[in-house]
C-alpha cells in the first residue's frame, strides 16, 4: 500500500499475514500485523487490537481501513484473535475472563521484545477491544503506555448487554446467540492446514450456551465486578482516551471514566451509533484517525501535538429532530468542557404535578391525587435496538404509542431555548401492587404536531432500589422513593417544544417482562425531574474535532448477494400477539484477495401476548457459510427463551456441516430460577 493512499506525509507499509504468537503454555494465537518498511531498521511503538471477531474476514474491511493509517505514521499495527476463536487455537469459554487478560500480557510482552517495536504499546478497540483495552490496563503492564477505548464500558452489569438498572435485558438472550453462532464457526484451512478440522471439532464439542451464566447471575456479584474497571478506578493509571456516541449504548461510561480515573484522560462522545467515528453513522462521521494519532504520538512517541490541551470532553450538541429509525446525519455542534462533571452544567430541578412538569422553582403541592398505570404488554415496540449501530432500522421511533401506555409529565411549550448536557434523573415516590416490578423512564422531545422522539432513557428493577448486589422484594402498597438515572445526552430542545416524562411498567422487547403484570401508583407531588443544563458558551465556537474522515484503501469485495435490513411489528387482532422481527442479512461476498466466499444471515423474532397468561418469548436464528474452491462449511444456530413468573427456561440447537454433511449436532436445554427479576 503506498504512501500516498493514506497522507502526504506517510510510508510505504508492508502486511504480515499470518504470524503466529505462542504463548508460554504451547497455545498459538494467530495475528496480523503492517508496518512501516523501515521499522526493521528503525523501531517504531506497537498498537494492538485485540478481539474475538475474526481478522480472517469478519473484521478485515475494518481492519483494511483503519491499521494501515497508522502503520503509514510509524506505528507496527497488531490484530490478534482471541485464544479459541479465529485461526487462534486453544478455547473461549466466555466473555473478559482472565485468562483473556493473562494472554494479553503475554502478547504485549511478546510485541515489546520484536525488533521492529520500541517496546511501548497502545492498544485499541471498539465493544470487546474497548472492554479488554481498560481490563488490561487495570493490570497495569509496564508496556501498556495508552489506552484508546470506544463504545465500552467500566461496568459488566449495570451498564451492559446484560441488565440494565437490574432488569434483563433482551439484548441478553441476542447476544448469547450471537456469540454462539460466532464462535461456531470453522478456522480457515487456508491459514490453520490440514488440521484445521480437529481444531473446528474440539471448539464446537467444548463450546458452551453462554446464556446459562448470564442467567444464573441475576444481580451484581463477582461474576460481574470481574472485569468491571468501576470497582476500582484507581487500577488504571495509562492515559487514556474514551470515545462513543449519543446512539450507542455504551456512551454513559464516557463521563464516569473522566470523573472517576486519575491518569491523563480525554472524552469524545459523537452522534455515531455503534461504530468507529471514521465510519460514523449517524453523521457526521470524523477524522477519527487523525484524532487516534495525535493521541498516539503523544504517549507513545513523547510529541507535543496539542491533544491535551483539547477540553477533556468534546461532546456534539444535537439539534431536535422528527423521529427515524434510521437517520444519516444528526445536526448539531461540537461543545467542549474543560473538565467532567462540568462546571458549566447544573442540576435543574423540576417538580411534578398530574401529567405536567412544572416550571424550575414551582412547588408541586396542586393536585395531590395518585396516579396508576399498568402499560400494555407490547408498550416499548419503537424502542429500537439496546446497542444500535445506525445504518440499520435499529434506533427509536415515533414514542407516541409506547406514550399512550405510560403515565406522562409534560411541560409547557417552551419560550427560550433549551441544552442539556449529562444524565437527567427522576426520584419518583410510587407504590406496587406485586412485589417484583420495573419501570422504564424515558425523556422525550415533543414537536409542535406531536411527534415524540426519544432523547434519553433509563430502566430500574425496583427490587433494586437500594442495591444491585442485595436486592429486596417489595411490599404491595408501600410507599418507595426510587431514583433513576437516564442515559447521558448532548440535546438542544427549540422554542415551542415540550419536554414528556413517560413511566412505563414494560418496555418490550428492550427489557424482559417482570414477572406477572404490575400496576404502579405514583405520587406526582413527591417527585422530581432533574435536568443538566447547560448555557452556551463562547468558547464552544473554538471547540476542533478531525476532518474529513480518512483511511486506508478498501478492501476488494464482490457483492455476490444483496445484504436486507428490517425491523418489523406485526399485531394480531384476534390472539393479542405482538412480534417485532429483526431480520440482518448481510448476503454474500468474495473477499478477492484471499478467495473466500462467504455469507451470513440473522433473523430474531420477540413475541408477546395481551393474555397474561403467555410467556414472552425470544427466538433467534443465524447462519454462517464459507466456501472457497471445493471446500466448504456452514454453521447454523437456532435459540430461543422463555419464562414462567417463576423460571427463565432456554433452548438452543446448533449444526455445523462441512462439504455438504453434518459433521457436528449440539442442543442446550435449562430452566434457570428467577432471582426477584
Amino acid at each position: 500500500m503506498s504512501a500516498e493512499d493514506l497522507h502526504s506525509d506517510g510510508e510505504p507499509v508492508r502486511e504480515l499475514e499470518p504470524v503466529w504468537i505462542t504463548l508460554k503454555d504451547g497455545c498459538r494465537l494467530a495475528a496480523r500485523v503492517w508496518l512501516p518498511e523501515s521499522a526493521e531498521n528503525k523501531p517504531v511503538p506497537a498498537i494492538l487490537e485485540y478481539l474475538p471477531y475474526r481478522f480472517r474476514d469478519g473484521t478485515r474491511e475494518r481492519d483494511a481501513k483503519n491499521h494501515p493509517y497508522f502503520a503509514a505514521h510509524g506505528y507496527a499495527c497488531v490484530r490478534v484473535d482471541i485464544r479459541g476463536t479465529g485461526d487462534s487455537e486453544g478455547l473461549m469459554h466466555d466473555e473478559y475472563l482472565k485468562q483473556e487478560q493473562d494472554d494479553a500480557l503475554e502478547i504485549l510482552e511478546w510485541l515489546a521484545e520484536q525488533p521492529w517495536c520500541t517496546g511501548d504499546v497502545g492498544m485499541i478497540g471498539i465493544s470487546w477491544g474497548g472492554f479488554n483495552g481498560l481490563q488490561v490496563a487495570a493490570r497495569q503492564p509496564e508496556q501498556l503506555k495508552a489506552v484508546i477505548t470506544i463504545c465500552s464500558t467500566d461496568d459488566r452489569y449495570a451498564d451492559d448487554v446484560h441488565y440494565m438498572g437490574g432488569c434483563l435485558l433482551a439484548e441478553n438472550f441476542s447476544w448469547a446467540a450471537t456469540m454462539l453462532a460466532f464462535n461456531s464457526r470453522p478456522p480457515d484451512p487456508a491459514v490453520s492446514g490440514a488440521g484445521w478440522q480437529d481444531k473446528w471439532l474440539h471448539r464446537l464439542e467444548e463450546q458452551g450456551f453462554w446464556l446459562e451464566p448470564w442467567l444464573e447471575h441475576q444481580t451484581r456479584d463477582p461474576y460481574w465486578k470481574h472485569g468491571s474497571i468501576c470497582e476500582d478506578f484507581s487500577a488504571v493509571t495509562c492515559p487514556v482516551f474514551a470515545v462513543g456516541g449519543w446512539a450507542d449504548a455504551y456512551t454513559n461510561a464516557i463521563p464516569r471514566l473522566l470523573e472517576n480515573l486519575s491518569g491523563p484522560r480525554l472524552g469524545l462522545i459523537g452522534p455515531w451509533g455503534h461504530l468507529y467515528p471514521n465510519f460514523g453513522v449517524p453523521g457526521p462521521a470524523i477524522g477519527f484517525l487523525q484524532e487516534a494519532l495525535r493521541f498516539w504520538d503523544r504517549w507513545l512517541k513523547g510529541k507535543e501535538t496539542g491533544i491535551m490541551d483539547e477540553p477533556q470532553l468534546r461532546a456534539w450538541l444535537q439539534e431536535s429532530v422528527p423521529p427515524q429509525t434510521v437517520y444519516g446525519e444528526r445536526p448539531g455542534r461540537w461543545v467542549g468542557e474543560p473538565s467532567w462533571p462540568s462546571p458549566h452544567v447544573r442540576l435543574v430541578e423540576h417538580r411534578l404535578a398530574p401529567h405536567v412538569i412544572l416550571p424550575a422553582g414551582a412547588a408541586g403541592e396542586a393536585g395531590k391525587q395518585p396516579l396508576s398505570i399498568r402499560s400494555p404488554a407490547a408498550a416499548g415496540v419503537d424502542a429500537g435496538k439496546w446497542f444500535p449501530y445506525g445504518w440499520m432500522p435499529d434506533l427509536p421511533g415515533d414514542q407516541r404509542a409506547t406514550d399512550g401506555g405510560s403515565l406522562t409529565f409534560d411541560t409547557e411549550p417552551l419560550e427560550q431555548p433549551l441544552e442539556l448536557l449529562g444524565a437527567p434523573v427522576a426520584e419518583l415516590e410510587l407504590t406496587s401492587d406485586q412485589p417484583v416490578a420495573q419501570i422504564a423512564v424515558r425523556l422525550v422531545d415533543v414537536a409542535p404536531d406531536g411527534t415524540a422522539t426519544r432523547l434519553s432513557y433509563g430502566l430500574l428493577n425496583l427490587t433494586h432500589r437500594d442495591s444491585h448486589e442485595h436486592p429486596e422484594p417489595l411490599e404491595p402498597g408501600t410507599r418507595y422513593r426510587v431514583r433513576v438515572q437516564l442515559n447521558d445526552l448532548g440535546q438542544q430542545v427549540p422554542v415551542g417544544h415540550r419536554l414528556r416524562l413517560a413511566v412505563s411498567t414494560n418496555y418490550w422487547p428492550l427489557v424482559w417482562p417482570a414477572p406477572v403484570p404490575v400496576t404502579l401508583t405514583l405520587h406526582p407531588e413527591k417527585s422530581v425531574l432533574s435536568l443538566p443544563v447547560r448555557e452556551p458558551r463562547p468558547e464552544d465556537s473554538d471547540v476542533e474535532v478531525a476532518m474529513p474522515a480518512v483511511s486506508g484503501q478498501p478492501l476488494d469485495v464482490q457483492e455476490l448477494a444483496p445484504p436486507t435490513y428490517s425491523r418489523t411489528v406485526h399485531r394480531d387482532l384476534e390472539t393479542g400477539e405482538t412480534a417485532v422481527e429483526v431480520l440482518a442479512d448481510d448476503g454474500c461476498e468474495l473477499i478477492e484477495e484471499i478467495g473466500l466466499e462467504s455469507c451470513r444471515y440473522n433473523l430474531e423474532r420477540y413475541t408477546v401476548r395481551t393474555d397474561a397468561e403467555s410467556a414472552p418469548q425470544a427466538e433467534a436464528d443465524w447462519v454462517f457459510s464459507y466456501r472457497r474452491g471445493d471446500w466448504n462449511a456452514r454453521t447454523a444456530v437456532r435459540a430461543r427463551m422463555t419464562s414462567s413468573a417463576e423460571e427463565f427456561h432456554i433452548y438452543a440447537e446448533l449444526d455445523a456441516f462441512a462439504d455438504g454433511d453434518r459433521l457436528f449436532s449440539k442442543t442446550w436445554k435449562k430452566s434457570i430460577p428467577r432471582q426477584l427479576v
